[in-house]
């Protein structure tokens, strides 16, 4: 991109306070503070020159997420920057292409079906060289909801220590019960097996920068409030309307230092590196 021209900057944020039933295998998946995330993110993209969009509960479909990804891509130059803001329950499907050496993918749970990582990583793929691709998850098992699966992740999931008195109000987490999990995977299993085994073991290499800051690691649960989730009011706190000045690896430090054990933000980094990049304030065009 030649100096004269100026970058351009699209944002997508997405905020689910509960899901389809109907899909989900009776469970509503009810939270508290997504769409408030979502319009939280929303409302700092619009502040930094973004064109923005707000998808909220029922408006985020797959077809609606996929879709908005998708115009981005085509939309895009070299130099221009996707931002993308997730706030949901995250879950897990069966892996049916062998990528995952737990055997289970990531998901972003949207309103009438799962998105499997594995799809994120192929969407990632349709960015031309050069495109700036930011991602924040605030959702569980998000460490990785992008798409590396080039470890094997620790077993045991990490839940915080709760009390269980009857007069404790216990936190909500932003992720799908295993039971849960298991029926809406059997409820719809020739949707997500047709699916699963149709994407590539080894898609193409991705050409864009794509970095991601996410809720918690994929063994961890990331926390609902009141106001915004933990993830995302400890992002807020930081960035401070626009008075943080540093770099993205300070702003995700600053970030994962006011969060509990039990919930570490995730900071990395897929396709082609960019120092320019790298060295860029959080949420720059």
């Amino acid at each position: 991109m030649s100096k004269a021209t100026k970058a351009k900057g699209l944002s997508l944020h997405i905020g689910l306070n509960s899901v389809d039933p109907g899909h989900y295998a009776g469970w509503a998946g009810e939270l508290t503070a997504c769409e408030a995330d979502a319009e939280d993110m929303h409302a700092i993209a619009g502040k930094r020159g973004f064109s923005a969009t707000l998808l909220k509960t029922g408006e985020a479909s797959r077809e609606a997420v996929i879709a908005n990804i998708r115009n981005a891509a085509r939309t895009l130059a070299k130099g221009d920057i996707f931002f993308l803001s997730y706030s949901g329950h995250g879950g897990q499907v069966p892996d049916l292409n062998g990528d995952e050496y737990d055997l289970q993918d990531e998901t972003w749970c949207l309103y009438d079906g799962q998105l499997i990582d594995d799809e994120l990583r192929l969407l990632w793929g349709e960015f031309v060289k050069g495109v700036r691709v930011l991602v924040l998850s605030d959702s569980c098992h998000s460490g990785t909801v992008t798409k590396l699966a080039f470890f094997a992740r620790s077993g045991g999931m990490a839940v915080p220590t709760m009390d269980l008195s009857p007069a404790a109000e216990q936190p909500r987490y932003k992720f799908m019960p295993p039971e849960i999990a298991m029926r809406t995977y059997r409820q719809n299993r020739d949707f997500y097996d047709t699916l699963g085994t149709s994407l590539p073991k080894k898609p193409l290499p991705i050409q864009a920068a794509v970095r991601l800051i996410s809720g918690c690691q994929d063994n961890q649960l990331s926390q609902d409030g009141i106001f915004n989730g933990l993830f995302t009011g400890t992002l807020l706190r930081v960035w401070s309307a626009g008075r943080f000045k540093g770099d993205y690896l300070a702003f995700h430090r600053a970030i994962q230092t006011r969060m509990p054990p039990t919930q570490s933000p995730n900071h990395y980094f897929i396709g082609i590196q960019s120092l320019a990049y790298d060295a860029q304030r959080p949420f720059a065009i």
